[in-house]
């Protein structure tokens, strides 16, 4: 038989059971739709981790003190060890790859202007800390390394914070507002950047001198952590060992613990960690969903092995005429291939609404690459070859003479 007669006795065949051959359609168009809606969804989370992780800079590097440097258990909290304003001087003064350091604290309080009020963290860190997270300042102004000498109570307002305080509209610069029951001067409000791919608010912050966090809300001569960034993104690794020896040399005889008493951390590192986590999240619901394509490719063997029972007796008669085996395996096999690129295609056009749907809808964040699609259709012709061999396998071999004496 010719490949065109073989298409048309497939389809012949299909179109006399429609609803049989709709229903096994049904299965591969769930199980591909789900493949690529969940591919599209690791894709798309994986793609805003990076463009969130870079939008802070992957030249950036955060110095935290390593809680449990002394021992392998946590200590007391007099034990444990700490950063302090020296380790930002000498990294200031004496590191070469570094371009700006900022010391960085944190607390958490009430905002209030009037009657109007807002929770929210107050950050305390150094002027610099602008450029090295790459934020800046829409109206007003920054606060100076002379308002942080002299921790002055000043701060600039994220535009969260600021839309929350001043719901009429009103520029918030110049107004004094408290953060509990300190006040204090608005002297910028800072450029929107929107909710990161974490679901946070990066615009629900106020920023204020480190000095002032530390002393006047804090009352402590301790510093949380050091963000400073890297000249050269490509000399990361060498700054971060620069900036180590150097802490290493401030603290020399004076900690008696075996490991380094602060950890270092990049941007590329993290960004390195969350796209093996967005990866792994990503095959474990490619697999759930594959599933759904298994359960397809069973219900195809499943129709075809019906299929080859009732027509034992036009394969037999077939034979009589002249078909070969080959031929009758064929054409079970082009059946079983068509049921699973038809109800292929139509996945991958329900997966790609579905898609847009959890986009546009869900405001998730997805990402359907050609790769996937090509994937999804890849694996719709490879189901019907597994999944219909069996069926085609045990029709090419019925025996003519026997299969022509059943009723």
């Amino acid at each position: 038989m010719s490949a065109l007669d073989l298409f048309r006795t497939a389809l012949e065949a299909l179109d006399r059971n429609r609803m049989r051959t709709l229903l096994s359609v049904l299965g591969i168009v769930i199980g591909i739709a789900s493949v690529v809606s969940m591919l599209a969804i690791g894709e798309g989370s994986k793609e805003s981790i990076r463009s969130q992780i870079a939008g802070m800079g992957t030249n950036m590097v955060t110095i935290m003190p390593n809680r449990n440097a002394r021992s392998g258990a946590k200590l007391d909290r007099s034990a444990q060890e700490v950063l302090e304003e020296a380790d930002v001087e000498i990294l200031r003064e004496r590191a070469t790859l570094l371009r700006w350091v900022s010391p960085y604290l944190q607390s958490s309080g009430q905002w209030i202007n009037g009657a109007n009020n807002w929770p929210a963290q107050i950050q305390g860190v150094s002027p610099d800390y602008l450029s090295i997270r790459g934020l800046s300042v829409a109206s007003g102004r920054n606060f100076t390394e002379s308002e942080t000498a002299s921790r002055s109570k000043v701060c600039l307002l994220g535009k969260t914070v600021a839309d929350n305080l001043f719901p009429d509209g009103t520029d918030p610069v110049g107004k004094w507002v408290r953060f509990n029951k300190r006040p204090m001067l608005v002297v910028g409000v800072l450029a929107p950047k929107g909710t990161n791919g974490f679901g946070q608010d990066q615009d629900d912050i106020v920023l204020a001198p480190w000095t002032t966090v530390q002393r006047r809300i804090l009352s402590t001569t301790s510093i949380r952590n050091i963000q400073a960034s890297v000249a050269d993104e490509n000399r990361v690794d060498e700054a971060i060992e620069e900036a180590t020896g150097l802490l290493m040399e401030r603290r020399r005889g004076k900690t008696a613990s075996d490991e380094e008493p602060f950890v270092i951390r990049s941007q590329k590192e993290m960004l390195d960690m969350m796209g093996s986590t967005a990866q792994t999240l990503s095959f474990v619901l490619t697999a759930v969903a594959a599933l759904s394509l298994l359960v397809g490719g069973i219900g195809i063997m499943n129709i075809m092995l019906v299929s080859v029972t009732e027509r034992i007796r036009e394969i037999g008669l077939r034979m009589a005429i002249g078909a070969r085996q080959r031929d009758i395996l064929a054409q079970f096999l082009l059946e079983s291939v068509l049921v699973s690129l038809i109800g292929g295609l139509a996945g991958i056009l329900v997966g790609l609404g579905a898609s847009a749907v959890v986009s546009l809808g869900l405001k998730w964040p997805v990402s359907v690459t050609p790769a996937s699609v090509v994937l999804s259709f890849c694996v719709c012709a490879g189901t019907g070859v597994v999944f219909g061999w069996l069926p085609a396998r045990k029709a090419s071999r019925l025996d003519p003479i026997a299969a022509l004496r059943r009723e």
